[in-house]
């Protein structure tokens, strides 16, 4: 297409005319363009800086009307800036720090995920950017003040590649589509392969078996025009990431790759157009098949590492019944839905967002969330999960957060923050391979001119093999798949890593420190005990103290109504609720009261014994006298002898550092059989004694679940903050627990070690490996078809030693 003709007096952009009297101006594809009024040179302005001046090279025609002034995809682009459109993928943070999870295309290696953070960080305005190479998922932190959303976008597009809001029906389409050319690359380069080994038979078999000149000569035209679709199409990706290493001055394993193949490919060509000589063809199809097998059976253990969170995502219903203010049912698509609206959840129906139960009575599954299998009981005032599904009976539901705003995205937010975190080992990896791989340039280098001294007829077959034989690509895989695998694994049991270093922690734990309230025990009082007087029975009075409860905001009062359901309980007239002292009202006709003893001191009140350290008596009076008293205490959680006694199995020290008085912590000490334990600390008493405990070499795993929690699970080397705990100690915890089981800590502890013991042994087999293979390669042993299996093998066997781990 070419540019319409505009008049010198014409406005670059619209081609209208430009007044004399203005002086606007923008500088397009290089030079200084007039521009009639200042909206066109913002637009103008605004269509170069998002890298998409092409528009002018290859606009057909002038635009017509002021919408056609902006071309079609910044218009598409700036459509996210709208506050309605990032509902579902951006969190808002505080203030205008906004946070947007992406889908990135075009991501083929680590050195992609370097390039787009590298270049974001680098905005002004951009707080953060991370890329999760396992999901191609990219989560991006910025000043709303400082840069739109569209204007980060269009700073990836001008990298090359492609991004837009996550969802994870999108990202199941585009895995999909990247696996089927996966695919198509593995089948054709398959196909090239043998058909091209067929002939090489023939050419091992040599003019002893009777192979003629003519015949060789054609067999070598044929095997070259079977490699050139799997050297161009199916090693394409090879040749992408070797150019981005390049570009971006890091020495990646795909440069060796690429120059054995086209090495080879150079070669063959030049023995075929010269009639006689060895051919390598069936070395690189070879070569090229078994490395994206390696590679597409490597993928698809990275897509399991993070498959449990996406199921999350795709529990999420697209649709949902909303009761509107006639209380009249109403089917509406996901991003219709606002915060406070009411959802009926029927039998069987997922849930759309997080919410508080409002009316109903119902079992909830959220064994995806929290890894328990068994459903759990939801009455009015109980929190419930998107994703999670109803089971019983149908449920009216107040909603409290949508899209980003739910746990479920709060717990992909913090799988990718440990996904984009390298553990150490992975690290070392990485610097090893390029060290590797720089030394092994050289030493192709050197093995070349020694050999053309020595042999030149050899020189350029024991050059394919030193480069072919020693990609260190089984020493790039020996961390990652480890720690992939072990991540999917712990996802699935209702532990998740939110730090990438907490598996290489985990194995070098030395002391547990548990706090007591919502770790150790429940964290909320349960009834213990119910003590009815003068003749009731005690599921009666409980039913009258449930009742009065309904009414109460008090965090004792969920402790009776769960323990009556919602059909059990009885009506409550003039309910009155006194601060400090608890809550009064009439049932059948009869005033009751329930609290301490200064809500109705007219009565006499019997003397309480024998209570367990923390526990707190509520007492059930009416007008003439106390009818129960309810003894309420916080219990010990389901498991923890057993998580106590395995730990001293191994030789772990345990002790409990707690804010709580000195007799409930040694009485819930001596129940769980810990002897090293201190009480009444404060947030930063705690920090210090975890710090005494580091400077005596100890290497600590902290458990907590509330704010003051938060230090102490930060200073440890490693923490675990349970699922029901405060943001905040989430938030500084290396790991969760989605659930309610402490056996779990164990079992991180076993997955731990077991992976560090598979990451070494992946090390010990990638370093023997190449240490004997390049100098056996170098001396001429190993031909350039064996280099080929070797090297695929050795990376296919430490992807299989890391699959142990799952």
């Amino acid at each position: 297409m070419s540019n319409p003709p505009l008049s010198p007096a014409a406005c670059y952009h619209c081609g209208l005319p430009v007044p004399g009297h203005t002086d606007f101006h923008a500088t397009v594809l290089g030079q200084r363009r007039r521009m009639c009024c200042h909206g066109c040179q913002a637009v103008a302005e605004s269509i170069v800086e998002n890298g998409l001046e092409d528009y002018y090279q290859h606009r057909s025609e002038l635009p017509n009307t002021a919408d056609e002034l902006v071309p079609e995809e910044l218009r598409q682009l700036q459509l996210y800036d709208h506050p309605e459109v990032q509902k579902s993928f951006v969190h808002d943070e505080a203030g205008d720090l906004l946070e947007a999870a992406l889908i990135l295309e075009g991501i083929t290696c680590a050195a992609c995920v370097w390039l787009n953070e590298r270049h974001l960080q680098q905005l002004e305005g951009v707080v953060s950017a991370s890329v999760n190479y396992s999901s191609n998922r990219a989560r991006v932190r910025w000043d709303n003040n400082k840069i739109r959303l569209s204007q980060i976008l269009a700073e990836i597009r001008k990298l090359g590649y492609h991004a837009h809001p996550f969802s994870a029906q999108q990202q199941e389409v585009v895995r999909e589509q990247h696996r089927r050319q996966d695919f198509r690359r593995l089948a054709i380069a398959g196909l090239s392969a043998g058909q091209v080994m067929m002939v090489a038979v023939a050419f091992y078999a040599g003019p002893e078996q009777g192979l003629e000149p003519a015949t060789a000569q054609l067999l070598r035209w044929f095997s070259l025009v079977m490699t050139v679709p799997a050297l161009i199409y199916s090693a394409w990706p090879f040749y992408q990431a070797a150019w981005r290493s390049i570009v971006n001055r890091r020495v990646g394993m795909d440069v060796p790759i690429s120059l054995g193949l086209i090495t080879g490919f150079i070669g063959s060509v030049w023995v075929t157009f010269q009639g006689e000589g060895i051919v390598y063809y069936d070395t690189l199809t070879m070569l090229i098949f078994f490395l994206l097998a390696t590679r597409y059976l490597e993928r698809q253990a990275r897509e399991k590492s993070v498959e449990a969170a996406e199921n999350l995502h795709r529990l999420i219903p697209a649709m949902a019944t909303r009761l509107d203010a006639q209380q009249q049912p109403q089917m509406v698509a996901l991003h219709e839905l606002n915060v406070g609206d009411i959802l009926l959840v029927k039998p069987g129906e997922a849930i759309s967002g997080d919410g508080v139960v409002t009316q109903g009575n119902s079992q909830v599954d959220e064994a995806l969330l929290t890894g328990e299998s068994h459903p759990v009981a939801k009455l009015p005032g109980a929190y419930v999960y998107a994703g999670s599904v109803n089971y019983e009976s149908p449920l009216q539901i107040k909603i409290t957060g949508l899209g980003e705003q739910t746990v479920i995205a709060g717990i992909a937010r913090l799988l990718d923050r440990a996904q984009a975190e390298k553990p150490r080992l992975a690290r070392v990896a990485d610097r090893v391979a390029m060290y590797f791989t720089t030394i092994l340039l050289i030493a192709v280098v050197v093995t070349g001119a020694v050999w053309w001294w020595i042999a030149p007829e050899r020189c350029f077959e024991i050059i394919l093999a030193v480069l072919v034989v020693s990609c260190p690509c089984a020493l790039s895989l020996a961390a990652p798949a480890a720690f992939a695998a072990a991540g999917s694994h712990l996802v699935q049991r209702g532990v998740l890593l939110t730090r990438g270093h907490a598996l290489e922690s985990l194995a070098k734990v030395t002391h547990v420190v548990f706090d007591k309230t919502g770790t150790l025990t429940v964290g909320r009082p349960r009834i213990t005990s119910t003590i009815p007087f003068h003749g009731y029975a005690a599921d009666h009075v409980l039913r009258i103290a449930a009742s009065l409860e309904q009414a109460s905001e008090h965090p004792l009062a969920r402790s009776f109504i769960d323990m009556v359901p919602l059909g059990e309980r009885l009506p409550v007239l003039s309910a009155s609720n006194q601060p400090g002292k608890g809550i009064g009202g009439e049932i059948d006709g009869q005033q009751y009261f329930i609290g301490n003893a200064a809500l109705n001191p007219g009565v006499g009140y019997p003397t309480m014994t024998a209570m367990e350290p923390g526990a707190s008596v509520v007492w059930l009076s009416n007008t003439h006298e106390v009818i129960a008293a309810f003894v309420l205490a916080d219990i010990m959680r389901p498991g923890v002898g057993e998580l106590i006694a395995n730990l001293r199995a191994r030789r772990i020290a345990v002790s409990i550092l707690s804010g709580d008085t000195a007799s409930s912590v040694q009485h819930f000490a001596e129940v769980a059989g810990i002897t090293d334990w201190q009480a009444g600390l404060t947030p930063e008493g705690k920090l210090a004694a975890l710090r005494e405990m580091q400077q005596r070499g100890e290497v600590v795993a902290m458990i907590g679940d509330g704010i003051n929690d938060a230090p102490v699970l930060a200073g440890a080397q490693v923490s675990f903050a349970m699922g029901n705990g405060t943001q905040m100690a989430r938030a500084s915890g290396d790991i969760v627990l989605l659930g309610e089981n402490l056996q779990e800590i164990d079992h991180a502890l076993t997955t731990g070690r077991f992976t560090v013991s598979v990451v070494r042994q992946n090390f010990a087999w990638a370093l023997i490996y190449n240490a004997l293979a390049l100098p056996f390669a170098a001396a001429g042993l190993i031909a350039p078809w064996m280099a080929a299996i070797g090297m695929s093998v050795s990376s296919l066997i430490v992807l299989l030693n890391a699959l142990r781990l799952r």
